[in-house]
């Protein structure tokens, strides 16, 4: 019988790619995309839609019973920028649909989950080179207070109960088909988007804050390789570091300026600032290289190639 998939979150700027990808692999019929609201129509429109309050243990298990879902990937979250904004929001969302996940794993209404973590669970004490898997979390944002505390119960609820919980720390997640969804990193999609449209950008973070991010296509790869991989060959169940690129401001802008020469950049740095501050400059993803042959496909020319031409297209047809 094929695995019944649901993805709760799906109309999110990660949850709506890996719904159309996890769709092409194991069919529309057998991946069940939900959300909160019809926000994404082009999700809603492509395959079996439910609503479903990630928040509510009720709903999601009326729908895992209904459609009788072995995997959940839960990418329903506040991210950084918003979660500063609204903290006990932030808070009740990102613990509650965790919890609620792991206990329907539990009492074995599903059998798998996916939960994604990110470098937001480092902190302004934590190595920023080479940020290793095993080292010193103090984060300093609700977001990543919540994403630290989540990882504690992933690996609890494997060592407790046996779930089968995967994760990993996405860094920055750069995408040219969705738009940015409240996130410490999203300069590095508005560039792009700018960069067609007006033929500059002001950025929020400074010119030399250099992050972690990674292409689309590759977190996509990633979150499905760790949910194929053999479970005896994972040997982390709090959640695996993931890297590809570092870049800054000034690296980013500079590479648009080989296809767009006349693009400026300024940089106007605000709260957003203050949390990149405290985050890694570059992650050792060794251990998921080991466990589960993780590498990347994308560098920034090739994925700032990859951004232009897309969204070059994109706007070209709204004209």
């Amino acid at each position: 019988m094929a695995e019944k998939i649901l993805i709760i979150g799906a109309c999110g700027q990660i949850g709506s790619e890996l719904t159309y990808k996890l769709r092409s692999i194991h069919g529309n019929d057998n991946v069940i995309a939900s959300d909160i609201n019809y926000s994404n129509l082009d999700v809603v429109n492509s395959g079996i839609f439910e609503i479903v309050d990630a928040q509510d243990y009720g709903s999601i298990l009326l729908c895992v019973e209904k459609h009788r879902i072995d995997t959940i990937y839960l990418m329903a979250a506040m991210l950084s920028a918003t979660g500063e904004k609204y903290p006990m929001k932030a808070w009740d969302l990102n613990m509650s649909s965790l919890f609620h996940v792991l206990n329907l794993a539990k009492a074995k209404f599903i059998s798998k989950i996916f939960w994604p973590s990110s470098i937001a669970v480092y902190g302004p004490t934590t190595p920023k080179d080479h940020t290793p898997q095993h080292t010193i979390m103090e984060p300093s944002t609700v977001y990543g207070i919540t994403k630290q505390v989540g990882e504690r119960w992933c690996e609890y609820y494997f060592d407790k109960y046996d779930v089968d919980v995967r994760s990993m720390r996405y860094p920055g997640i750069i995408s040219w088909k969705t738009m940015p969804g409240g996130g410490t990193t999203d300069y590095a999609v508005e560039i792009y988007h700018k960069a067609i449209t007006d033929g500059h950008y002001e950025s929020f973070l400074s010119e030399e804050t250099e992050l972690p991010m990674m292409f689309m296509d590759d977190a996509i790869d990633a979150t499905i390789q760790i949910m194929n991989a053999p479970a005896e060959q994972l040997s982390i169940r709090s959640s695996y570091n993931l890297a590809a690129i570092s870049f800054t401001p000034k690296d980013i802008a500079e590479e648009i300026q080989k296809h767009i020469q006349d693009f400026k950049i300024t940089y106007k740095p605000d709260f957003r600032q203050d949390i990149a501050d405290t985050w890694p400059r570059s992650i050792d993803d060794s251990v998921a290289q080991k466990d589960w042959n993780w590498t990347p496909k994308f560098d920034l020319t090739k994925m700032t190639d990859e951004m232009l031409t897309e969204l070059g297209k994109k706007y070209a047809t709204e004209k």
